[in-house]
Protein backbone atom coordinates (compact mmCIF):
# COMPACT_ATOMS: atom_id res chain seq x y z
CA UNK A 1 0.00 0.00 0.00
CA UNK A 2 1.46 3.65 -1.05
CA UNK A 3 2.06 5.86 2.14
CA UNK A 4 0.86 9.52 1.37
CA UNK A 5 2.41 12.21 3.25
CA UNK A 6 -0.45 15.06 3.33
CA UNK A 7 0.47 18.41 4.42
CA UNK A 8 -2.25 21.33 4.91
CA UNK A 9 -5.11 20.65 6.40
CA UNK A 10 -7.56 23.83 5.53
CA UNK A 11 -10.79 24.13 3.50
CA UNK A 12 -9.63 22.42 0.33
CA UNK A 13 -6.53 19.89 2.14
CA UNK A 14 -8.91 18.45 4.74
CA UNK A 15 -11.64 16.82 2.45
CA UNK A 16 -9.25 15.76 0.20
CA UNK A 17 -7.06 13.96 2.31
CA UNK A 18 -10.51 12.92 3.76
CA UNK A 19 -11.06 11.18 0.32
CA UNK A 20 -7.87 9.69 0.41
CA UNK A 21 -8.35 7.47 3.59
CA UNK A 22 -12.16 6.45 2.07
CA UNK A 23 -9.68 4.69 -0.91
CA UNK A 24 -8.26 3.11 1.26
CA UNK A 25 -4.57 4.64 1.42
CA UNK A 26 -2.37 5.00 4.58
CA UNK A 27 -2.10 8.57 5.01
CA UNK A 28 0.13 10.89 7.29
CA UNK A 29 -0.95 14.43 8.08
CA UNK A 30 0.93 17.56 9.28
CA UNK A 31 -1.41 21.17 9.81
CA UNK A 32 0.02 24.20 11.96
CA UNK A 33 -3.14 24.09 13.04
CA UNK A 34 -3.41 21.07 15.68
CA UNK A 35 -7.26 20.73 15.91
CA UNK A 36 -6.96 20.51 11.91
CA UNK A 37 -4.22 17.65 12.41
CA UNK A 38 -6.54 16.06 15.26
CA UNK A 39 -9.87 16.11 12.83
CA UNK A 40 -8.15 13.72 10.44
CA UNK A 41 -6.88 11.97 13.15
CA UNK A 42 -10.14 10.85 14.26
CA UNK A 43 -10.60 9.16 10.67
CA UNK A 44 -8.13 7.09 10.49
CA UNK A 45 -4.88 9.50 9.45
CA UNK A 46 -1.65 9.63 11.02
CA UNK A 47 -0.75 12.28 13.10
CA UNK A 48 2.39 13.93 12.29
CA UNK A 49 4.55 16.44 15.30
CA UNK A 50 6.52 18.48 11.96
CA UNK A 51 6.18 18.26 8.29
CA UNK A 52 9.53 16.22 8.33
CA UNK A 53 8.19 13.50 10.07
CA UNK A 54 5.06 13.31 8.39
CA UNK A 55 7.14 12.73 4.97
CA UNK A 56 9.89 10.36 5.94
CA UNK A 57 8.31 7.59 5.04
CA UNK A 58 6.18 8.79 2.05
CA UNK A 59 6.18 7.36 -1.39
CA UNK A 60 4.12 10.65 -2.23
CA UNK A 61 3.69 13.73 -0.68
CA UNK A 62 1.28 16.10 -1.41
CA UNK A 63 1.06 19.98 -0.51
CA UNK A 64 -1.88 22.35 0.02
CA UNK A 65 -0.89 25.94 1.10
CA UNK A 66 -1.48 29.57 0.90
CA UNK A 67 1.01 30.86 -0.99
CA UNK A 68 4.61 31.06 -2.68
CA UNK A 69 6.33 31.83 0.33
CA UNK A 70 4.88 28.70 2.48
CA UNK A 71 5.47 26.61 -0.48
CA UNK A 72 9.31 27.82 -0.80
CA UNK A 73 9.54 27.36 2.89
CA UNK A 74 8.19 23.96 3.13
CA UNK A 75 10.73 22.45 -0.01
CA UNK A 76 13.35 24.39 0.47
CA UNK A 77 14.34 25.19 3.79
CA UNK A 78 16.58 23.19 5.89
CA UNK A 79 15.05 20.40 7.28
CA UNK A 80 12.05 20.41 4.69
CA UNK A 81 10.46 18.42 2.60
CA UNK A 82 13.49 17.75 -0.25
CA UNK A 83 15.48 17.08 3.09
CA UNK A 84 13.60 14.77 4.61
CA UNK A 85 11.47 12.93 2.18
CA UNK A 86 12.94 9.19 1.03
CA UNK A 87 14.39 9.64 -2.72
CA UNK A 88 11.53 7.27 -4.48
CA UNK A 89 9.18 9.78 -3.43
CA UNK A 90 6.69 11.52 -5.85
CA UNK A 91 5.82 15.15 -4.71
CA UNK A 92 2.59 16.94 -5.69
CA UNK A 93 1.93 20.50 -4.66
CA UNK A 94 -1.23 21.26 -5.08
CA UNK A 95 -1.51 25.19 -3.99
CA UNK A 96 -2.45 27.99 -6.39
CA UNK A 97 1.45 29.78 -6.50
CA UNK A 98 2.95 32.03 -8.88
CA UNK A 99 4.34 29.34 -11.69
CA UNK A 100 8.32 30.80 -11.42
CA UNK A 101 7.61 29.67 -8.21
CA UNK A 102 6.34 26.25 -8.93
CA UNK A 103 8.98 25.87 -11.98
CA UNK A 104 12.13 26.96 -9.15
CA UNK A 105 10.65 24.53 -6.52
CA UNK A 106 10.60 21.29 -9.25
CA UNK A 107 13.73 22.41 -10.46
CA UNK A 108 15.26 22.55 -6.60
CA UNK A 109 13.60 19.10 -6.70
CA UNK A 110 14.81 17.27 -10.09
CA UNK A 111 18.15 18.57 -9.00
CA UNK A 112 17.82 16.38 -5.67
CA UNK A 113 16.59 13.56 -7.72
CA UNK A 114 12.43 13.87 -7.35
CA UNK A 115 10.08 14.09 -9.67
CA UNK A 116 8.02 16.82 -9.06
CA UNK A 117 4.05 17.85 -10.37
CA UNK A 118 2.14 21.21 -9.54
CA UNK A 119 -1.69 20.33 -9.63
CA UNK A 120 -3.55 23.05 -8.87
CA UNK A 121 -7.47 21.98 -8.29
CA UNK A 122 -10.34 23.87 -9.67
CA UNK A 123 -14.04 22.76 -8.12
CA UNK A 124 -13.93 24.87 -4.57
CA UNK A 125 -14.93 23.03 -1.66
CA UNK A 126 -17.60 21.29 -2.32
CA UNK A 127 -15.75 19.35 -5.19
CA UNK A 128 -13.01 19.09 -2.80
CA UNK A 129 -15.83 17.29 -0.39
CA UNK A 130 -17.24 14.98 -2.86
CA UNK A 131 -13.94 14.19 -4.66
CA UNK A 132 -15.28 15.61 -7.80
CA UNK A 133 -12.19 18.06 -8.40
CA UNK A 134 -10.14 18.88 -11.12
CA UNK A 135 -6.13 18.76 -11.13
CA UNK A 136 -4.85 21.00 -13.67
CA UNK A 137 -1.20 19.30 -13.72
CA UNK A 138 1.91 20.57 -14.46
CA UNK A 139 5.29 18.53 -14.92
CA UNK A 140 6.48 15.05 -16.51
CA UNK A 141 4.17 13.08 -18.39
CA UNK A 142 5.45 9.98 -16.27
CA UNK A 143 5.50 11.44 -12.97
CA UNK A 144 1.42 12.27 -13.63
CA UNK A 145 1.08 8.59 -14.55
CA UNK A 146 2.51 7.96 -11.05
CA UNK A 147 0.34 9.85 -9.69
CA UNK A 148 -3.27 9.38 -11.78
CA UNK A 149 -4.76 6.42 -9.50
CA UNK A 150 -4.11 9.25 -6.55
CA UNK A 151 -5.71 12.12 -8.08
CA UNK A 152 -8.63 10.07 -9.38
CA UNK A 153 -9.60 9.28 -5.69
CA UNK A 154 -9.60 13.41 -4.72
CA UNK A 155 -11.03 14.45 -8.37
CA UNK A 156 -12.86 13.47 -11.61
CA UNK A 157 -10.99 15.26 -14.07
CA UNK A 158 -7.00 15.03 -14.57
CA UNK A 159 -5.90 17.45 -17.40
CA UNK A 160 -2.14 17.64 -18.30
CA UNK A 161 -1.11 21.35 -18.96
CA UNK A 162 2.43 20.82 -19.76
CA UNK A 163 5.89 20.96 -17.89
CA UNK A 164 6.51 22.25 -14.63
CA UNK A 165 4.59 25.37 -14.18
CA UNK A 166 2.10 25.04 -16.70
CA UNK A 167 -0.69 23.93 -14.25
CA UNK A 168 0.01 27.32 -12.04
CA UNK A 169 -0.52 28.99 -15.58
CA UNK A 170 -3.58 27.57 -17.04
CA UNK A 171 -5.31 27.93 -12.84
CA UNK A 172 -4.63 31.74 -12.94
CA UNK A 173 -5.74 31.48 -16.10
CA UNK A 174 -8.94 30.20 -15.36
CA UNK A 175 -9.42 31.88 -12.20
CA UNK A 176 -9.07 35.40 -14.10
CA UNK A 177 -12.00 34.42 -15.78
CA UNK A 178 -13.53 33.48 -12.64
CA UNK A 179 -13.32 36.65 -10.95
CA UNK A 180 -14.37 38.26 -13.85
CA UNK A 181 -17.31 36.08 -14.46
CA UNK A 182 -18.32 36.86 -10.86
CA UNK A 183 -18.20 40.61 -10.56
CA UNK A 184 -20.52 40.71 -13.75
CA UNK A 185 -23.02 38.74 -12.64
CA UNK A 186 -23.16 40.14 -9.29
CA UNK A 187 -23.27 43.48 -11.11
CA UNK A 188 -26.18 42.83 -13.59
CA UNK A 189 -28.04 41.00 -10.81
CA UNK A 190 -27.64 44.35 -8.42
CA UNK A 191 -29.09 46.50 -11.68
CA UNK A 192 -32.10 44.24 -11.63
CA UNK A 193 -32.73 43.91 -8.14
CA UNK A 194 -32.26 47.76 -8.17
CA UNK A 195 -34.67 48.28 -10.82
CA UNK A 196 -37.68 45.92 -9.06
CA UNK A 197 -36.68 42.50 -10.39
CA UNK A 198 -36.83 39.50 -8.06
CA UNK A 199 -33.40 38.24 -8.86
CA UNK A 200 -34.84 34.44 -8.99
CA UNK A 201 -36.70 35.75 -11.76
CA UNK A 202 -33.55 37.37 -13.27
CA UNK A 203 -31.40 34.28 -12.80
CA UNK A 204 -33.47 32.05 -14.71
CA UNK A 205 -34.00 34.60 -17.71
CA UNK A 206 -30.50 34.73 -17.94
CA UNK A 207 -29.48 31.11 -17.40
CA UNK A 208 -31.38 30.57 -20.68
CA UNK A 209 -30.12 33.70 -22.36
CA UNK A 210 -26.80 35.01 -23.61
CA UNK A 211 -25.52 36.39 -20.47
CA UNK A 212 -25.58 32.42 -18.95
CA UNK A 213 -22.07 31.49 -16.93
CA UNK A 214 -20.45 29.08 -14.43
CA UNK A 215 -21.08 31.64 -11.65
CA UNK A 216 -24.98 32.27 -12.14
CA UNK A 217 -25.87 28.76 -12.94
CA UNK A 218 -24.02 27.23 -10.08
CA UNK A 219 -22.46 29.57 -7.55
CA UNK A 220 -24.87 32.24 -7.71
CA UNK A 221 -23.96 35.10 -5.90
CA UNK A 222 -27.69 36.69 -4.84
CA UNK A 223 -28.77 35.44 -1.21
CA UNK A 224 -31.49 32.81 -1.01
CA UNK A 225 -31.63 32.60 -5.03
CA UNK A 226 -29.74 29.29 -5.09
CA UNK A 227 -30.09 26.76 -1.82
CA UNK A 228 -26.55 25.21 -0.93
CA UNK A 229 -24.39 27.95 -2.72
CA UNK A 230 -22.14 30.32 0.10
CA UNK A 231 -24.76 33.34 -0.44
CA UNK A 232 -27.30 31.63 1.01
CA UNK A 233 -25.64 30.43 4.02
CA UNK A 234 -24.27 34.19 4.52
CA UNK A 235 -21.25 33.74 2.52
CA UNK A 236 -19.61 31.04 4.62
CA UNK A 237 -17.47 28.21 3.59
CA UNK A 238 -16.47 27.97 -0.26
CA UNK A 239 -13.64 29.96 -1.81
CA UNK A 240 -12.82 33.22 0.34
CA UNK A 241 -12.69 36.50 -1.61
CA UNK A 242 -8.81 37.15 -0.21
CA UNK A 243 -7.74 34.24 -1.91
CA UNK A 244 -9.32 35.14 -5.01
CA UNK A 245 -7.96 38.30 -4.83
CA UNK A 246 -4.38 36.44 -4.61
CA UNK A 247 -5.00 34.42 -7.67
CA UNK A 248 -5.90 37.96 -9.33
CA UNK A 249 -2.92 39.51 -8.46
CA UNK A 250 -0.86 36.18 -9.84
CA UNK A 251 -2.67 36.62 -13.06
CA UNK A 252 -1.86 40.13 -13.13
CA UNK A 253 2.06 39.33 -12.25
CA UNK A 254 1.88 36.70 -15.01
CA UNK A 255 0.64 39.18 -17.26
CA UNK A 256 3.03 42.03 -16.75
CA UNK A 257 6.21 39.19 -17.22
CA UNK A 258 4.94 38.21 -20.88
CA UNK A 259 3.43 41.95 -21.66
CA UNK A 260 -0.05 40.07 -21.96
CA UNK A 261 -2.96 42.86 -21.87
CA UNK A 262 -5.82 41.94 -18.95
CA UNK A 263 -7.93 45.07 -18.77
CA UNK A 264 -10.67 43.25 -17.13
CA UNK A 265 -8.52 40.65 -15.00
CA UNK A 266 -7.18 44.21 -13.45
CA UNK A 267 -10.41 45.66 -13.24
CA UNK A 268 -11.74 42.69 -11.15
CA UNK A 269 -8.55 42.82 -9.44
CA UNK A 270 -9.05 45.90 -8.10
CA UNK A 271 -12.74 45.88 -7.16
CA UNK A 272 -11.98 42.64 -5.33
CA UNK A 273 -9.29 45.01 -3.54
CA UNK A 274 -11.79 47.56 -2.60
CA UNK A 275 -14.06 44.49 -1.37
CA UNK A 276 -10.98 42.96 1.00
CA UNK A 277 -10.33 46.57 2.35
CA UNK A 278 -14.28 46.82 3.39
CA UNK A 279 -14.00 44.30 5.77
CA UNK A 280 -15.07 41.01 3.63
CA UNK A 281 -11.94 39.36 2.83
CA UNK A 282 -12.84 36.09 4.35
CA UNK A 283 -16.57 35.79 3.19
CA UNK A 284 -16.74 33.76 0.27
CA UNK A 285 -15.95 35.46 -2.54
CA UNK A 286 -19.31 35.69 -4.44
CA UNK A 287 -19.99 38.37 -1.32
CA UNK A 288 -18.32 40.78 -4.26
CA UNK A 289 -22.27 41.65 -4.75
CA UNK A 290 -22.17 43.60 -1.55
CA UNK A 291 -19.48 46.00 -2.91
CA UNK A 292 -22.45 46.50 -5.71
CA UNK A 293 -25.29 46.42 -2.89
CA UNK A 294 -23.22 49.36 -0.78
CA UNK A 295 -22.74 51.77 -3.97
CA UNK A 296 -26.33 51.78 -4.32
CA UNK A 297 -27.55 52.30 -0.77
CA UNK A 298 -24.75 55.20 -0.64
CA UNK A 299 -26.22 56.42 -3.63
CA UNK A 300 -29.85 56.73 -2.54
CA UNK A 301 -28.20 58.27 1.03
CA UNK A 302 -29.34 62.14 1.37
CA UNK A 303 -26.93 64.62 0.99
Amino acid sequence: MQHIAFIGLGNMGAPMARNLLRAQYSVSVFDLSAAAVAALSGAGARAAATAADAVKQADIVITMLPGNEHVRALYLDSGGVLDAAPARALLIDCSTIAADVAREVAGAAAARGFAMLDAPVSGGTAGAAAGTLTFIVGGDADALERARALLGAMGKTIFHAGGAGAGQVAKICNNMLLGVLMAGTAEALNLGVANGLDPKVLSDIMSKSSGRNWALELYNPWPGVMEGAPASRAYSGGFGSALMLKDLGLARQAAAGVQAPTPLGSLAHELYRQHQQDGYGQQDFSSIVKLFQARIRAASQPE
